[in-house]
């Protein structure tokens, strides 16, 4: 497992992609995807140059039967040099399963806000911060790196603006805990630029060792913005999701951060994210076939700004 990189001055030309589609993406979708399938997809990301991805939830099948499948996709895929495979797992019960399939990180996840937390996971900040305390012993000599994911740290769906002295509060709680990596997350994309940028330099500022995470969602059209906003703070490490899947069930009209859109944004402005965009866009075009509908993802149907066209032919 390598360790992630240490967060650089502000404007870094190096930055690395954490997929999620296959967690965050397939969750809600309407078909289950065959675990062969699954492999077989996963496979084809890990060779495309993304440093982390998030391949399942070890959650409960009853809750997300789409990922009941979780301990046969991480013991059938492809492991790559470089290519870290993460799994989100919500109690202890889903700690031990990730560990057993020897998985490089572990992503917990809770929310900054009452209400979010309770809708999404039964449980308080505070409740979520005791579980952590025990998962976190749990998986103390297993060598695996422990990230938590932050929902709602730009706003909330039900209670709207969350403080970002909350916010604050909260991650220091968790690198307390001993969590090594923190993801700050739009859960429903409620962000704007200048919000992201005010909270990014925050916490850089006062965790510069600490690797951070941003997750956004494109759900109103911002997602590349607030990314442009976290990069000029100094965030080398962001989530998207292939295709732009996934989102929030509390948000009508989620869209997630799609991860090609994203790759191409940053790959034109001459900030290296070592990933083969060309082998990604070939990805992301079987999408609809896999899950049987389109994707939102624009460059895939675009194709690159360095696309040129034919002139057109005018009589004379």
């Amino acid at each position: 497992m390598h360790k992630p990189m240490s967060q650089p001055s502000p404007c870094p030309t190096i930055i690395e992609i954490n997929e999620v589609a296959p967690r965050d993406g397939l969750q809600i979708e309407a078909r289950f995807v065959p675990t062969e399938e699954k492999i077989r997809w996963i496979d084809a990301l890990s060779s495309t140059g993304l440093r982390r991805i998030e391949a399942t939830s070890f959650t409960s099948p009853k809750a997300i039967p789409n990922l009941r499948d979780a301990a046969d996709v991480v013991t059938g895929i492809q492991r790559r040099k470089g290519v870290d495979i993460t799994v989100l797992v919500p109690n202890v019960k889903g700690t031990e399963r990730a560990l057993a399939c020897q998985v490089d990180e572990i992503n917990l996840v809770m929310s900054a806000s009452n209400s979010h937390g309770l809708a999404n996971l039964r449980m308080t900040p505070e409740q979520s911060l005791e579980q952590f305390a025990v998962i976190l012993d749990v998986s103390k000599d297993s060598g695996v790196f422990i990230n938590a994911s932050l929902s709602t740290a730009f706003g909330c769906p039900f209670e709207g603006d969350v403080p970002e002295a909350r916010v604050l509060e909260l991650v220091e709680k968790l690198i307390g805990l001993g969590i090594q990596g923190v993801t700050l997350c739009d859960t429903t994309g409620m962000a704007n630029p200048a919000q992201v940028k005010s909270l990014c330099e925050a916490v850089l500022e006062r965790w510069p060792d600490t690797p951070f995470t941003l997750h956004f969602h494109n759900t109103r059209g911002m997602g590349l913005a607030n990314a442009l906003a976290a990069w000029q703070a100094g965030i080398i490490r962001f989530d998207a999701s292939l295709g732009g899947l996934g989102g929030c069930p509390f948000a009508p009209g989620q869209r997630a951060m799609c991860t090609e859109d994203l790759v191409h944004m940053f790959e034109a402005m001459g900030v290296d994210t070592g990933v083969d965009l060309d082998a990604l866009l070939e990805v992301a075009a079987t999408l609809p076939d896999l899950i049987g509908h389109d994707v939102p993802g624009q460059v895939v149907k675009a194709g690159k700004s360095t696309r040129r066209y034919a002139m057109p032919v005018r009589e004379s």
